[in-house]
């Protein structure tokens, strides 16, 4: 069986790739993250996704390699992890009673390019009317100042939803692993 590499190091990919209980490896992808004139967020995530599997591939040839990026958009603007409190409570008060969309890309190629799959998963958060003071009680408690959107769905960020339309809900986390899963199987992994 070929290695098994993520081309990642964000701890929440680790945490969901860790479920299928497969050994695996991480490797930082040597990718620049700059937004391109005129690409749209499902282009820019799956281009993303591809290059760091590409990147660590290049590095790796006889391992299977795991790329993935997510990209957030509310209408025209694509949501960056906010990085510190106020552009957090910032992104919120802007989502307050509206809806942003989530492009989750994923990305698997193969020892020597014998195996190249690409996803992108879209998922769509509506959120309620939130105050001035629930939005600093969330950011105060949770700190989500490393997920895209300004909150992390699989913790206290649930209470924000008015609902999501998801075909995968771990793509909202940063990794479809309904389509990894058979991507993997595709690759020559059991799983289960």
């Amino acid at each position: 069986m070929s290695p098994l590499i993520l081309a990642s190091t964000s701890t929440y990919r680790r945490s969901l790739l860790e479920r299928f209980g497969l050994p695996f490896e991480t490797a930082r992808p040597r990718v620049g993250e700059e937004h391109m004139a005129g690409e749209t967020p499902s282009d820019r995530a799956l281009r993303l996704a591809v290059a760091k599997a590409e990147d660590v591939a290049s590095r790796h040839p006889q391992a299977v390699i795991i790329g993935s990026d997510q990209v957030a958009a509310a209408g025209h603007n694509v949501l960056d992890k906010p990085g510190d409190a106020a552009n957090c409570r910032a992104q919120l008060a802007m989502l307050s009673g509206t809806d942003a969309r989530f492009y989750t890309a994923c990305a698997v190629i193969g020892p020597a390019g014998s195996v190249r799959l690409v996803h992108l998963d879209t998922t769509t958060v509506f959120f309620r009317a939130l105050s001035a003071k629930e939005i600093e009680r969330y950011v105060e408690r949770e700190k989500p100042f490393d997920c895209a959107g300004g909150f992390k769905a699989e913790a206290l960020g649930v209470t924000l939803f008015e609902s999501i339309e998801s075909q995968d809900p771990t793509a909202l986390i940063g990794l479809p692993l309904i389509w990894l899963a058979c991507a993997l199987r595709r690759a020559g992994y059991a799983l289960p």
